[in-house]
């Protein structure tokens, strides 16, 4: 047994010796934390093939500077995100979004000319035409072409050339994207627009499926950072399950379990599914990705 230890804040602390104390603190949470941030830290710097998992939403958000920066870097082999995550990539490398608040009115919103996400506020200009254009511009060249989501996503990053996209360091990295609800959003409505008048055109989603076969079967080690929950979760722990389970997981999720939706369900039940080991370091931690994923980082590639 372990004795619950007091926190002691200093001046000149780093973010990853106050989650060290975190860890012996005690506590809900917070231990929970520092737990993931432990493992966050071995899995980066260990010998471990790397998948990491988050919804479009944070895209929207600052946190995009955080995920460009583990691509960038190279901090993972392989991402699985929601359509959406192209969209807000596309649009905030051509325009702005902008702090706003849950409970703005938001009929007075619309007439303004924006779109609210939670509390972000995106200019109508700068989403669906916008992303429209860019996107005919990009599938032109793909008159009779198949291409899976990830070739699709290198596509758009090299496109964009611009070093604050994220899908511009998956390109230059030759990190696949992969997206398996691809129609579900403004780049996908723009892939259906395109097929219309060339009907050659296809997103060979099994291409992605090779992939990952591939990705998985290849590794000895599996660790994953699950950002939010939905289909890039699920997509990540499924193919994992084929190479008998996660070695490490980081899950990060608002939902709790009791709804018995995916979202909510902890790493530990994924064991009952083969899709992360028995024996695995693996943890839930109930918290807004954009408040702890960033001292997460700091703290695991700096601490």
């Amino acid at each position: 047994m372990e004795v619950v230890k007091d926190i002691s804040l200093m001046n000149d602390q780093t973010p990853a010796s106050i989650i060290t104390q975190m860890e012996l603190a005690g506590g809900f949470s917070g231990r929970e934390f520092a737990d993931g941030t432990r493992i966050l830290r071995l899995m980066l710097k260990g010998k471990y093939s790397r998948i990491l998992s988050f919804p479009a939403d944070i895209i929207a958000t600052g946190l995009r500077g955080v995920i460009r920066q583990l691509l960038m870097e190279n901090k993972f082999n392989l991402v699985i995100t929601t359509c959406g995550a192209l969209d807000h990539d596309i649009a905030r490398t051509f325009g702005k979004y902008y702090k706003g608040e849950f409970n703005l009115d938001d009929i007075e919103l619309k007439e303004k000319g924006y779109h609210r996400l939670g509390n972000v506020l995106v200019p109508a200009k700068f989403y669906g035409q916008l992303i429209e254009e860019k996107m005919q511009r990009i599938l032109d060249k793909y008159d009779d072409t198949s291409i899976s989501t990830y070739e699709l996503a290198w596509a758009i990053g090299k496109y964009l050339n611009n070093t604050n996209s994220f899908l511009y360091w998956a390109y230059k990295n030759n990190i696949p994207v992969i997206i398996p609800g691809i129609t579900d959003g403004a780049v996908g409505s723009q892939l259906w627009m395109y097929q219309q008048s060339h009907r050659k055109f296809m997103i060979d989603q099994l291409k992605d499926e090779t992939a990952m076969s591939d990705f998985i079967f290849s590794s000895k080690s599996l660790g994953a950072l699950m950002i939010g929950g939905g289909i890039s979760k699920h997509h990540t722990i499924w193919w994992s399950q084929f190479k008998d389970g996660l070695d490490l997981a980081v899950y990060i999720t608002t939902a709790y379990e009791y709804d018995g939706s995916l979202s909510g369900a902890l790493t530990r039940e994924a064991i009952s599914w083969n899709k992360i080991k028995e024996n695995a370091k693996h943890v839930t931690i109930h918290a807004d990705a954009t408040t702890v994923l960033p001292f997460m980082i700091h703290a695991a590639l700096f601490g």
